[in-house]
């Protein structure tokens, strides 16, 4: 089993690709790919808006992804993430196989 989440990062003035690029350029998403349990993550801009910038992120199971969350890292996204001013849409799926 492996959890899905897709979160959208949604601002104005191209500020979530900046941000999505500079996850890229400081090496955070690196490191998070570079952690235990992390199967996928991987950006995405949708066709029809130009404003919001999808996410897929992958884990093997929730104690994977719940470590994620209380990592540092988790600090440095939010600061990004206030940085742009980015509002995020959540969506959780699991995957069985």
């Amino acid at each position: 089993m492996s959890l899905i989440i897709n979160i959208y990062y949604t601002g104005k003035y191209g500020n979530a690709k900046k941000f999505a690029e500079e996850m890229v350029s400081s090496g955070i998403i690196d490191r998070v790919r570079a952690e235990e349990g992390n199967e996928k993550y991987e950006y995405f801009f949708p066709m029809n808006d130009s404003e919001t910038v999808l996410l897929i992120d992958k884990w093997r199971n929730q104690e994977f992804l719940d470590r994620h969350h209380k990592s540092l890292m988790m600090k440095e996204i939010a600061e990004l993430r206030d940085k742009y001013k980015l509002h995020m849409k959540v969506e959780q799926f699991i995957e069985r196989k």
